[in-house]
C-alpha cells in the first residue's frame, strides 16, 4: 500500500517541493525514514507514531517506510510531520487518498496529535504556490502568514484528528477546506503597517547636533553608508537609532522580502505575519563570524541579512573583531551574501544601510585633552582597527562635537521643542529625494539610489560643470583621494544636490561631500 503527499522544505530562504512517499508492507512493526534527514527530522518518527496512536482512529502498527524526495537535498526542521502522518494513514486506507494530490501539509506534531507552528512558512507557501499546489493545511499559528501568499488557499487545524475528519468526511477538496477553514478576516497590509513608524524613536528628542542630523538625512536620502565618530555621550547612538524612522515606509514587496528572512529565523512577531517595519539590527562587538554573516549547522541567515532593507548599526566599531568587520566589504558591494557548503551555496540578501559609530580613542574623550590622557600611539592603535579599504566603502564620516549646555536647556523649553523637526517632517523630504532618484534610474533596473551607481552611471548622472570640475580637481590633488573615494564624493554630492533641488552638482554640494570624509583624512594622512 502506497501514498504520496506534498510538503515543502527550506534551502536558505527559498522553499522547494518535497514529496513524502509512504509504503506499508507486511513485517515487524517499525517506521523507517529515508531521504537525507537531519536529526530533528528523523526524530519525527517518534512524534508521528505517538500522535497517530493518541488520536485513536484504529491504526494498526505495521512495517512502514517513508522517503522524503528529492533524496539528494538534506531535509531539516520539523515541518514534514503532518504530511508523513497523513501519508501513513492514507497508505493504511484510514483516510481516502482520492484528492490528496491537491493538498500540501506543513507543521510539527506533538505527541498528543496537536499541531505546532514551524519557521519559514512564507517561503514554503510561495514554493507550493509556484508548483501549482493550491490548498495548504497547517497550524493555526502559521495561518495568517500563509494567507499572505496570493494564489494559495490556506486552512488551519488544531490537531491531527481535525485533518483526518476533514479528509474523511469532506468528500471533495472544497468540502475538506470548508471544514477546516477559519472565517476570521486576515489583516490587510495597510493595517499591519499602520502605527509602526509612529512607534519608532523620534528625531524630535535630539537636542543640538545639527551637523550629525544633517549627515544622517543625507545618508538616508541616498542610502549611503555612514560612520559617526566623536567623544562619548554626544548623541551618535541616539541619532543612529532614529534613522529607521526617517526612511520611507515599506512597500508590500519589501515587507514580504524582509519577513521571509525573519520567518526562516523564527523571529516574526507572534501576533503579526509580517515584520512591518524597517529592521534595525545592533549586534554586540563580540559577535561571531557565523552569527554576523550567516551559517551554522543549518546555514541560517545572519545579522547582515536580518538588517536587509533597513539599518545595520555597529556601535563601537573599533572593538569588533577585525576579520568580522572586513568580511563586510564584499556584501556591502554586492548587496547579498553567499555561503558555500559541501551540499550547496546559500544566497541571502544583504541590502542593508551600514551605520557605524566610534569614539576617537579608547577612553572616549579625545580631542578634549583635559579629560583624555591617551598618547598619540594609543589613539593610533585604537583607530587602526579601521582599515582604509573599509572606510572607502563608507560614503560619509561625520564627526560629532560635544553638546553645549545652552543647546540642551534651550531645547528643553516647550516652545523650542515643538519647533524641532520630527522624524515625520524629515521623512517627507527624504521621500521626495527618493522620488527624484526613482525617476532618474527608471531605466536602470538594478539601481534605486545614488549610492548604488557604478562608474558608468556616475559618468552619466554626476556630470560636473567647468567650475565644479576645477574645484574637484583641486580637492582630489590636495587630499590625495583614491579613485574609489572620488566616486563616493560624487555620489554624496549628487544626493546633496538632489536635496537642494539642483539639476547639476553644485560647488556647495562638492565641498560638503568632501568635508564628510574628514575622519579618513585624519587617520590616513
Amino acid at each position: 500500500m502506497f501514498a504520496k503527499i506534498h510538503s515543502a522544505g527550506l534551502f536558505g530562504i527559498h522553499g522547494y517541493i518535497v514529496d513524502v512517499e509512504v509504503n506499508i508492507s507486511n513485517g515487524i512493526p517499525q517506521l523507517n525514514m529515508t531521504g537525507a534527514l537531519s536529526n530533528e527530522t528523523k526524530e519525527g518518527q517518534f512524534r508521528i507514531w505517538n500522535a497517530i496512536k493518541n488520536i485513536d482512529i484504529g491504526f494498526r502498527p505495521q512495517k512502514i517506510t517513508v522517503n522524503l524526495s528529492p533524496a539528494f537535498i538534506r531535509k531539516t526542521g520539523t515541518a514534514y510531520d503532518i504530511s508523513i502522518a497523513v501519508g501513513i494513514l492514507a497508505a493504511a486506507k484510514l483516510i481516502p487518498d482520492l484528492h490528496l494530490e491537491s493538498f500540501a501539509f506543513l507543521g510539527e506534531l506533538g505527541l498528543d496529535g496537536s499541531i505546532k507552528a514551524v519557521n519559514g512558512v512564507l517561503s514554503l507557501s510561495m514554493a507550493l504556490r509556484d508548483a501549482g499546489i493550491k490548498n495548504l493545511i497547517l497550524s493555526n499559528e502559521n495561518l495568517a502568514e500563509a494567507r499572505l501568499v496570493d494564489g494559495i488557499r490556506a486552512a488551519g487545524a488544531e490537531n491531527l484528528k481535525e485533518i483526518v475528519e476533514a479528509l474523511r468526511y469532506g468528500r471533495t477538496v472544497e468540502g475538506c477546506m470548508n471544514m477546516l477553514e477559519k472565517k476570521e478576516e486576515t489583516a490587510s497590509f495597510d493595517n499591519l503597517c499602520s502605527d509602526e513608524i509612529e512607534s519608532e524613536p523620534d528625531f524630535i528628542d535630539v537636542h543640538g547636533q545639527e551637523y550629525l542630523r544633517r549627515a544622517a538625512e543625507i545618508a538616508v536620502s541616498g542610502r549611503h553608508n555612514i560612520l559617526f565618530s566623536g567623544p562619548a555621550g554626544t548623541g551618535k547612538t541616539m541619532i543612529a537609532k532614529r534613522m529607521p524612522g526617517i526612511m520611507p515606509s515599506l512597500t508590500r514587496e519589501e515587507d514580504i522580502e524582509i519577513s521571509k528572512v525573519y520567518s526562516v529565523r523564527g523571529l516574526l512577531p507572534k501576533d503579526r505575519p509580517l515584520f512591518s517595519k524597517r529592521p534595525f539590527r545592533a549586534p554586540h562587538h563580540g559577535i561571531t563570524m557565523a552569527s554576523f554573516l550567516g551559517g551554522g549547522a543549518n546555514v541560517l541567515p545572519g545579522e547582515i541579512s536580518l538588517a536587509s532593507g533597513g539599518i545595520l548599526f555597529l556601535d563601537e566599531l573599533p572593538l569588533f573583531n577585525r576579520s568580522v568587520v572586513e568580511a563586510l566589504r564584499q556584501p556591502m558591494e554586492d548587496k547579498k551574501i553567499t555561503i558555500n557548503r559541501l551540499r550547496g551555496s546559500y544566497v541571502y540578501p544583504a541590502d542593508f544601510q551600514l551605520v557605524a559609530a566610534c569614539n576617537n580613542c579608547a577612553c572616549g574623550h579625545f580631542p578634549d585633552r583635559t579629560k583624555c590622557h591617551c598618547t598619540e600611539s594609543q589613539i593610533k592603535t585604537y583607530m587602526g582597527h579601521l582599515s582604509k579599504p573599509l572606510l572607502e566603502r563608507i560614503d560619509i564620516c561625520a564627526e560629532a562635537s560635544p553638546v553645549s549646555y545652552e543647546e540642551l536647556t534651550v531645547s528643553d523649553s516647550v516652545a523650542n521643542k515643538r519647533s524641532c523637526e520630527s522624524s515625520a517632517e524629515i521623512r517627507k523630504r527624504v521621500e521626495e529625494v527618493h522620488r527624484i532618484q526613482e525617476k532618474r534610474f527608471e531605466k536602470e533596473p538594478l539601481i534605486k539610489f545614488n549610492s548604488g551607481m557604478g562608474i558608468h552611471e556616475i559618468e552619466r548622472y554626476c556630470v560636473l560643470r567647468k567650475n565644479e570640475a576645477l574645484l574637484m580637481k583641486e580637492m582630489f590633488v590636495a587630499k590625495n583621494l583614491s579613485a574609489r573615494t572620488y566616486h563616493k564624493v560624487l555620489k554624496v554630492a549628487r544626493t546633496i544636490s538632489d536635496m537642494d533641488g539642483d539639476e547639476y552638482i553644485s560647488e556647495k554640494a562638492l565641498i560638503e561631500a568632501v568635508s564628510l570624509r574628514s575622519l579618513e583624512d585624519r587617520l590616513f594622512k
